[in-house]
């Protein structure tokens, strides 16, 4: 064990985090979830919506035999939805493959989907007791500024540098305890900015301390300036608090997710209630609600609901891919009970922001 995994689990034994929830009964299904959460997506956020999957899903099987709906109801607001999709298909895999038995295989486990090399390194080396090595962001945020390493991740050589000083550093003994470590150190004090370099335990041979270095690596990526793109999300209600929902394809931008009819702001009121069936003496107002900006990794959604109050629901839905959904059971669904019901779908946070004002 070199100096570095040995001042690590020294600090760790110390300060580390041992109570988290899938810090808990570890096995192979509890933390792949939690690591799939993570991905992107702070501690303090995702210990709630954990509890809950694990509530309803408490293994492989149930989370494998759940519609998507209801997966995507319990990661409403959770964002970057494509991650619970990969986990109900994973799910599946794993039951039809190999019998609800995660593979202990580092190629079997990254054939899933949604797992990459860092993920399934982390399901061996912490659920299974096995040397698997991880690189997630965290890790190579403490990587780049340990050994000084120039460059962004993206760019190849910088990448294979990052993954060769992980393999280096991780030893055979205490696997999952150091897999931990790192992680925390990432998150609690080599943090992106305002790093804690006082306290932290691999300071005294830190190159980029030694450098004063610590703020401009990891190198930063220069972005390109996004795109923005205009919408309007047509919100019909009903008497009885009904509105009107649409369902997204599977594969793309908030695939399998449940928004308020989305069209261009070409598409006048006029024309959209047309579209729907709907005459205007049933029409009893209709009014627009305040712009906002929703942002994606690669543009800016610029979003204009408008709302219209009908007396009566019209005779058919023009859309296969369209219901009429009850409000007061999509007011922040994903801290609801879990049991399923005909409201338990997936909304983007988009729709949640229109419908619960």
């Amino acid at each position: 064990m070199d100096w570095f995994a040995q001042r690590l689990l020294d600090w760790f034994d110390l300060h580390g985090r041992k109570n988290l929830p899938w810090q808990t009964e570890i096995t192979p299904y509890r933390v792949w979830v939690s690591e799939i959460m993570l991905q992107q997506t702070q501690v303090a956020t995702v210990i709630a919506y954990y509890e809950r999957f694990m509530q309803r899903f408490p293994n492989v099987e149930d989370l494998a035999t759940a519609s998507i709906d209801e997966v995507l109801h319990l990661w409403t607001g959770l964002g970057y939805y494509a991650r619970g999709r990969n986990l109900h298909k994973a799910a599946k895999l794993v039951v039809e493959q190999y019998s609800g038995r995660f593979p202990e295989d580092q190629l079997q486990l990254e054939a899933l989907p949604g797992i990459g090399p860092s993920t399934a390194g982390a399901i061996r080396a912490i659920a299974m007791q096995q040397r698997g090595v991880i690189l997630d962001g965290n890790v190579k945020r403490v990587l780049a500024r340990f050994h000084a390493i120039t460059g962004h991740y993206s760019q190849s050589p910088v990448n294979k540098l990052l993954w060769q000083r992980a393999e280096e550093h991780t030893p055979i003994e205490r696997i999952d305890a150091y897999t931990q470590a790192i992680m925390d150190l990432g998150a609690t004090l080599c943090m992106r900015s305002k790093p804690n370099c006082r306290v932290c335990p691999l300071s005294r041979r830190c190159q980029a301390l030694a450098e004063d270095r610590v703020q401009e690596l990891p190198t930063k990526k220069k972005a390109p300036a996004k795109p923005i793109r205009q919408a309007r999300f047509f919100v019909l209600r009903l008497p009885d608090n009904r509105v009107l929902l649409e369902q997204r394809q599977q594969s793309g931008l908030w695939g399998g997710l449940w928004n308020p009819p989305e069209r261009g702001v070409e598409v006048s009121i006029e024309e959209f209630l047309r579209h729907q069936g709907v005459v205007q003496q049933d029409v009893i107002a209709t009014r627009g609600g305040e712009r906002f900006r929703h942002t994606f990794s690669h543009f800016h959604l610029d979003i204009e609901p408008v709302y219209i109050d009908l007396r009566r629901q019209p005779q058919m839905l023009q859309e296969t891919n369209q219901r009429w959904v009850a409000t007061d059971r999509l007011n922040q669904p994903a801290v609801q009970s879990a049991e399923p019901s005909d409201e338990t779908i997936g909304l983007s946070a988009a729709a949640l922001k229109i419908l619960t004002p």
